[in-house]
């Protein structure tokens, strides 16, 4: 007979061994790439990445940031979705992929937009610089001033169509952060990125993007391909609440790309969770204010914060609370005012400013001067 000292042995060694083949999370799969780059939109957690930093040529993926200046143009009112443009002799002349615009008849920036997108127009791209900027060296300026702006610090543009220049490059970490930037900021325009052709001036182009025939979580986003600069993807996924960019860059086909991607895609999709830790304006903690109209302040986030972690991981988070001392008045909403770290099984996974959920004004004169007391007295 089994002791029951053995038996409730076995349990706890079946337990503990479930535990650790639920957190076991598998390596990379092997990508055939030149790079390529995972990240979890939500919490902006890099997931995977090969040569992350090193400069590579997009090609047509230049055409993220493109668009990201014709969006912002477009929210400005600096050029209108109706407003009709006619493509320029330099424009139509463009080589490689285009809408075949006709230079006899004007096409709506609407249709541009999704000729530049859909079947990565080269003339529709120009026409647009061109519109926005005057010219399209001056656009390429604009497009160096936001990748700057996002934080894209190993990137710089010589034109918008993404052909071929010794001084124009990328790399997989900044395409990913636009692609992120585009999801963000102009979620309105986003949903083009899914469709599947375009038809213009009696020509239908496919989307090139093989992912969004054989994937219906992929909604998105890019190809791009010259000779020097092979077979690129930027894609993206929507699964059980969560969003994934990967970048794949530098592969042999067009089937590779879709392939390495979707297998980027799918690894991320299985092995990791990405909880919502905290809720915007939700109190994470209170502390005492000195010299303020009120004696104390609600601390917390503004927006959601997420964090990825391995599968299984979620529910095993802890927190852990750093905030400046003494917090005197005035304070200001959205003043950083500590961090919070987020631990699992006591390693850090992430680290958050946190900050003020409201204003606490300067209090009065006697406030002010029993305050200052008080703190002498902390020293």
């Amino acid at each position: 007979m089994i002791s029951s000292r053995f038996t409730r042995t076995l349990i706890a060694c079946s337990v503990l061994f479930a535990a650790t083949a639920q957190a076991f999370t598998p390596p990379v799969p092997e990508i055939a790439a030149k790079a390529y780059y995972l990240t979890d939109f939500q919490s902006g957690t890099q997931l995977a990445a090969r040569d992350p930093d090193m400069r590579v040529e997009p090609a047509s993926l230049t055409k993220l940031m493109t668009a990201y200046v014709v969006f912002k143009a477009v929210k400005e009112g600096k050029i209108k979705l109706d407003q009709q443009l006619t493509v320029s002799q330099r424009g139509w002349k463009t080589e490689g992929s285009r809408m075949f615009l006709d230079p006899k008849q004007p096409a709506t920036v609407d249709q541009l937009i999704k000729g530049m997108i859909v079947q990565s127009g080269n003339d529709a791209c120009v026409t647009l610089a061109e519109a926005i900027a005057g010219s399209e060296d001056v656009f390429a300026q604009l497009m160096n001033h936001e990748a700057q702006r996002l934080g894209m610090t190993g990137t710089h543009f010589m034109n918008s169509t993404g052909l071929p220049d010794p001084n124009h490059y990328m790399t997989v970490g900044d395409l990913a952060k636009i692609a992120a930037a585009i999801i963000r900021d102009y979620p309105e325009f986003y949903p083009i990125y899914s469709m599947k052709e375009f038809t213009y001036n009696k020509i239908r182009q496919p989307n090139r993007n093989l992912l969004l025939y054989r994937d219906p979580n992929v909604d998105g986003m890019k190809t791009g391909h010259t000779n020097s600069a092979g077979f690129n993807l930027v894609a993206s996924t929507h699964r059980d609440g969560r969003r994934l960019i990967s970048v794949v860059v530098g592969t042999t086909g067009d089937e590779v790309r879709a392939n390495e991607s979707a297998k980027l895609l799918n690894w991320g999709v299985q092995f990791f969770d990405t909880p919502k830790v905290f809720t915007a304006r939700q109190t994470v903690t209170s502390s005492q204010v000195y010299k303020g109209a009120t004696d104390k302040i609600n601390v917390g986030f503004l927006a959601d914060q997420f964090v990825s972690v391995p599968k299984g991981e979620g529910s095993k988070l802890t927190t852990q609370v750093n905030l400046q001392s003494p917090l005197i008045a005035p304070i200001k909403q959205g003043q950083q005012l500590g961090t919070v770290k987020v631990l699992s099984q006591g390693k850090p996974v992430a680290e958050y400013p946190l900050v003020a959920l409201e204003n606490v004004e300067e209090g009065g004169f006697f406030t002010r001067l029993i305050d200052t007391i008080k703190l002498w007295f902390k020293r």
